[in-house]
């Protein structure tokens, strides 16, 4: 079994210095069996692993070195992935790095990937921002731990589940806006609110990711956003996803620096 880069991965769309480089992986090009197929990087969904083995080592082969590979938790830690060296996956859901050839990564499957630098080319991070990451401040503890003024920052926003398909309930919508009031504007009503005793009553909205990510990156001064037009759920083609799927793979987002 042979994996081979696909057409379809994605490079991030952004004006970058020259010195960041950045990759995202779909779901084409590799060798796992569904409902994994095809390129299926994660380690820990119950795919085959020699399968996710060959996958990673392919991917390896259009990097300068292997992935810091993190153990997400949907938390805020955020590791140097230049300091990780041999110690094995971290608990954490960000990496950064001002150490070239190394590369910083993420997995996902709807939940957002985040790829920052700075306009200098001298730090890059990786962070998986999932709603719940989100809510714990995922995005600002990535973006303080890069110590960089937010307005030196450039984001891009990889591929997650849509505005279009992002289903929560009251609990998640409350949490948000009980954090910030901004945040009701990443939330509408999945269907017309009905009226009961004079009271609104909507109990499923559908949520904005990419409108939430943007806001918690303003409240750090970074204000450089790209990305965010793709959702995951609506294209199986191309695109993992958890919510769609339940048992599936997961994709890669990585951002290293070079010295090309």
């Amino acid at each position: 079994m042979v994996a081979t880069r696909s057409d379809d991965w994605l490079v991030a769309d952004w004006p970058a210095p020259r010195a960041v480089r950045s990759l995202l992986t779909t779901r084409s090009g590799g060798v796992s069996r569904a409902p994994y197929a095809s390129f299926n990087l994660g380690d820990h969904v119950g795919d085959d692993p020699l399968a996710v083995a060959i996958n990673r080592r392919s991917l390896d082969t259009h990097l300068p070195a292997s992935p810091v590979w993190l153990q997400q938790v949907h938390g805020t830690n955020v590791v140097e992935a230049h300091g990780v060296g041999a110690m094995g996956a971290p608990l954490a859901d960000a990496a950064l790095t001002r150490s070239p050839g190394v590369v910083c990564g993420v997995l996902t499957a709807d939940c957002l990937p985040l790829l920052l630098c700075d306009r200098a080319g001298s730090v890059v991070a990786a962070a998986h921002a999932g709603w719940r990451g989100l809510l714990a401040g995922i995005v600002q503890t990535t973006v303080r731990a890069m110590a960089v003024d937010g307005g030196d920052l450039l984001a891009y926003l990889g591929p997650a589940i849509g505005p279009q398909a992002f289903v929560v309930g009251d609990d998640v919508r409350s949490a948000f806006v009980d954090s910030a009031a901004r945040a009701a504007a990443a939330f509408r009503p999945l269907a017309p609110p009905s009226q009961a005793n004079g009271q609104t009553d909507v109990h499923s909205w559908l949520a904005d990711i990419y409108l939430l990510a943007r806001q918690a990156l303003a409240e750090v001064g970074v204000e450089t956003v790209f990305g965010g037009e793709y959702c995951t759920v609506g294209d199986a083609r191309r695109f993992f996803s958890y919510r769609r799927d339940g048992v599936t793979g997961r994709m890669a987002s990585l951002i290293w620096l070079t010295t090309d």
